[in-house]
């Protein structure tokens, strides 16, 4: 699967983000390393402690299913009511960065952006110095 295709699928996931609080709508398409893929979008909650992040839902989901072995996400955000092709890179907050370490390599490609225009990192050029990596 293509950055490209894998960033239009976090597209279609921030369509089911609930985010009445921030507005702000966040989409990520996790790749696993047998060619599945999990979806997740950010899950936002009056007390603020119990929101999720769309990377968490994604990773968690494929986690509880029993996936362990993953090779890439595509992350993409924006205020509620932007247009898709406005959309601009949205990044993974730091959590989500040590959730990654925790269940991914190093190597661990991050696609942040849109299918005509993204940037590529890996984990460990976004999270140096992890605990863990």
């Amino acid at each position: 699967m293509t950055a490209a295709e894998l960033l239009q699928k976090a597209i279609e996931a921030r369509r089911q983000s609930y985010s009445p609080y921030s507005h702000y709508q966040v989409g990520a398409c996790l790749l696993c390393a047998d060619g599945a893929l999990y979806s997740g979008c950010n899950i936002e909650n009056a007390a603020f402690g119990p929101t999720i992040c769309a990377e968490r839902t994604a990773i968690f989901k494929a986690v509880s299913e029993g996936k362990r072995d993953f090779s890439a996400i595509a992350i993409v955000g924006g205020p509620e009511n932007i247009e898709e092709s406005q959309l601009k890179p949205a990044y993974p907050c730091g959590v989500c960065r040590q959730v990654m370490a925790e269940f991914c390599s190093p190597n661990f490609r991050i696609y942040c952006g849109t299918p005509g225009e993204y940037e590529e990192f890996t984990l460990a050029e976004l999270l140096p110095k992890s605990f863990g990596l």
